[in-house]
């Protein structure tokens, strides 16, 4: 027996119930006729011409239904005698390289073969000009080449900072489009200029370039697309404050506003920029945005595939497994925490062997008199939190909420051999 098994071996892991939340579950049904019809009658497809390039954005987070977006508005495009291309607007995602960011756009559904575009991806960038406070403002050469720019984005709360441009159309312009060294600019004075920096740097892309339309995607509780409003550019500073108000409003969450151990199935750059949500998980990498619930510790089991060994978020965890760490790639983390200037969410928690272990462990240091009454609450990701998994302990509290379902017997959690849950 090794010394963690010594240590927190004979931690009680409580029993379990299955559990369902209810949100708000608007949903747009036929995602490509939406998209067609929007273009058609705000006659946004007039603004292009028979042979032009048109380059249209792509990030690198699993927003719902991304692929088909893009795929409906590359076929607009073309129905009118445009050359759309994808242009991956990540900042220093992938790695901070062209090839980097082509594997993320794959594993999202991504693909030229997919959407019928040509994807054009570089790190090389042109200077547009300065806002007014004298920070440069870049473009992906690509994008700055084309006769057209078409920009795609969710918009949703983001998990740093608060204003009314938070996770949304222009900070696509901004720092997707400005990539690693336009993200650089914009993070350079810290999380606590973003609001101020996102909009200044947008308004020099906006006045500067042909951008033909932005699209803006909204999503409910389920990680479905509830709504799309596209808008011309000079509408773009106007709207998104309303969207990211309705997007607020919106979110998932957690209907537990205080409890001992949060466990995490898996968190990933797919999810989250910070891997998990800080709005979920009420942690925070900075100190200008706040909310969410109180947990005393937080488990984070694996690392999304999508992620390509970036583990940022998990510096936001108390414990993790062998697994994940093995999982996790400096050169893919790194590069990302080095330009927001943030270094809190890539630091390594307690690393233990096996899940089990990771689960004892936050238990153990949890504080509590009687340890089998733990509060625990089990989630898939901080995406997907429909179904959730409570301890006992928070069984009574889930039947005073309306918004929750119990859907099972109490039941132990299921180890193999190895500690690690399946």
């Amino acid at each position: 027996m090794d010394i963690f098994e010594k240590l927190l071996g004979d931690v009680p892991i409580p029993k379990f119930v299955k559990v369902r939340q209810n949100f708000e579950r608007p949903k747009i049904e036929n995602l490509e006729e939406e998209i067609t019809q929007q273009l058609k009658n705000k006659s946004f497809l007039n603004k292009v011409n028979k042979g032009d390039k048109i380059a249209i954005t792509a990030g690198s987070r699993g927003i719902a239904n991304i692929n088909r977006v893009i795929k409906e508005v590359v076929r607009n495009i073309k129905e009118v005698g445009g050359e759309p291309f994808i242009v991956p607007a990540m900042g220093s995602h992938g790695g901070a390289n062209a090839d980097g960011q082509i594997k993320v756009l794959y594993s999202l559904g991504i693909t030229e073969e997919f959407c019928g575009a040509p994807i054009r991806s570089s790190m090389e960038v042109v200077e547009l000009g300065k806002t007014k406070n004298g920070l440069p403002v870049y473009m992906d050469k690509y994008a700055n080449e084309a006769d057209g720019i078409v920009v795609i984005n969710r918009i949703k709360p983001h998990v740093g900072f608060r204003g009314p441009y938070e996770s949304g159309i222009v900070k696509m312009i901004t720092i997707g489009l400005g990539k690693q060294k336009g993200a650089e600019v914009c993070h350079q004075l810290g999380f606590g200029k973003m609001a101020t920096n996102l909009p200044e740097i947008a308004s020099v892309v906006i006045e500067k370039k042909n951008i033909i339309f932005a699209m803006g995607l909204l999503e409910n509780a389920y990680d479905e697309t509830y709504k799309i409003v596209t808008m011309n550019k000079d509408e773009i500073l106007d709207l998104e404050p309303m969207l990211q108000a309705e997007s607020k409003r919106m979110t998932a969450k957690i209907y537990f506003d205080k409890f001992d151990v949060l466990i995490v199935d898996e968190i990933g750059k797919n999810i989250t920029g910070t891997g998990m949500d800080t709005n979920t998980i009420g942690r925070y990498h900075t100190p200008y945005a706040t909310g969410g619930p109180e947990i005393k510790k937080i488990v984070v089991l694996d690392l999304t595939d999508e992620s390509h060994g970036n583990g940022n978020g998990i510096g936001l965890a108390d414990f993790t497994t062998r697994r994940f760490f093995n999982k996790m790639k400096f050169d893919q983390t790194y590069p990302n925490s080095i330009t927001s200037t943030v270094q809190k969410t890539i630091k390594i928690p307690m690393v233990l062997d096996t899940d089990k272990l990771a689960i004892q462990g936050a238990i153990k240091t949890s504080n509590l008199e009687d340890k089998t009454k733990v509060k625990i609450v089990r989630i898939k990701n901080t995406l997907k939190l429909e179904y959730i998994f409570i301890s006992e302990s928070l069984i009574e509290e889930a039947k005073a909420n309306p918004n929750l379902e119990i859907l099972s017997e109490p039941a132990e959690l299921n180890f193999d051999i190895n500690g690690n849950l399946f």
